[in-house]
């Protein structure tokens, strides 16, 4: 009887080392996510991204298509208010697309290899691979990483939590943090496709404008309508709100708000207006994440649009982040 419980508890032991040595390392899973970047072709994925920076959650579809080496598209739509962004990157450039105005930007842009993109798999397994205190924990179904960001406002976004399934390294989700670790943006995969196809025509952006603006309505009649004055709710030292202007337009109206103190700035928002034709305009600056919607950044300046409403940071006093901290604080107020 002894010598059988022997041998059960070595049988035992064995199956546990056996399983231990199955079982990879954080070294490991980074050299295969490594493998998987280096070897990819391009991909397709769909996402939903929820934003929590607001009083209420923001939801949007994102779709994701890349081809090696540097083209992108990701399109971003907010069913609800009806709000549809693209970015797309070819061999001219970087741009931004609002087809629901007709208008894109143009820029000379390093994205997305200058900042983290949390819907983005090359630039998720770029952030673990260059936080060496990068935290890993193997699950039954997935490997988890908790990383820091490298946002441009990384003081308010500094952490996040990439989950890839075990079977086939997919990310299923991403939650990047705040420094109390509340995750403020919360990205859910719902497909991905490590072997996509693409037409020649995929990353084109006059067809990327064209097919978008199918989709999306272009009513004139928006134009006439109200619409809320904002106020940042991000409060930076020493400056307060010194002057609030109406001004009557083509379209509506317009607010200037002035900003003075120990730093000054310009906060502008008036309706957006369709253009009767497709546009594109150059911006020699950089297009910035804000959550609500994809903007443009230049050294003193920061524009972007968000339910048919234009908005415009102007400052010579602000850093870049600061301007970037303003605007996604931004909350809706009473109509005046």
């Amino acid at each position: 009887m002894k010598k059988h419980f022997l041998l059960l508890a070595i049988g035992l032991l064995a199956v546990m080392m056996l399983a231990a040595c199955g079982e990879k390392s954080k070294t490991d899973v980074v050299e295969n996510l490594d493998k998987k970047v280096e070897e990819l072709s391009g991909y397709k994925a769909k996402a939903q991204m929820t934003l929590q920076t607001g009083s209420e959650p923001q939801i949007y579809e994102v779709e994701i298509w890349h081809k090696q080496p540097s083209f992108y598209r990701v399109n971003l739509k907010n069913a609800e208010k009806d709000q549809s962004q693209m970015i797309l990157r070819n061999k001219e450039g970087v741009f931004v697309l609002t087809p629901a105005l007709k208008k894109s930007f143009r820029f000379q842009s390093e994205w997305p290899q200058n900042s983290s993109q949390a819907y983005l798999f090359e630039s998720l397994v770029k952030d673990i691979k260059s936080d060496a205190d990068s935290i890993f924990k193997s699950t039954k179904d997935a490997y988890v990483f908790e990383t820091k960001t490298n946002y441009q406002n990384s003081q308010m976004l500094p952490l996040q939590e990439i989950t890839f399934n075990k079977k086939d390294l997919k990310p299923s989700v991403v939650k990047v943090m705040d420094t109390d670790r509340n995750p403020l943006v919360v990205v859910e995969f719902s497909e991905f496709d490590f072997n996509a196809k693409f037409d020649k025509n995929s990353f084109d952006m006059q067809k990327n404008m064209s097919f978008a603006s199918v989709d999306v309505e272009t009513s004139a009649s928006v134009n006439s309508e109200q619409f809320a004055v904002k106020y940042p709710l991000e409060k930076l030292e020493g400056v307060k709100l010194t002057e609030e202007k109406e001004m009557k337009t083509e379209n509506g109206k317009r607010v200037v708000q002035t900003y003075d103190g120990e730093k000054s700035y310009t906060f502008i928002q008036e309706k957006a207006v369709a253009a009767t034709v497709a546009t594109s305009s150059f911006v020699s600056g950089e297009p910035v994440d804000l959550g609500v919607a994809v903007g443009a950044l230049t050294e003193q300046s920061l524009t972007w649009t968000y339910d048919g409403v234009e908005y415009m940071i102007a400052s010579k006093d602000l850093s870049q982040e600061e301007m970037i901290r303003v605007a996604q604080s931004v909350q809706g107020q009473a109509i005046k």
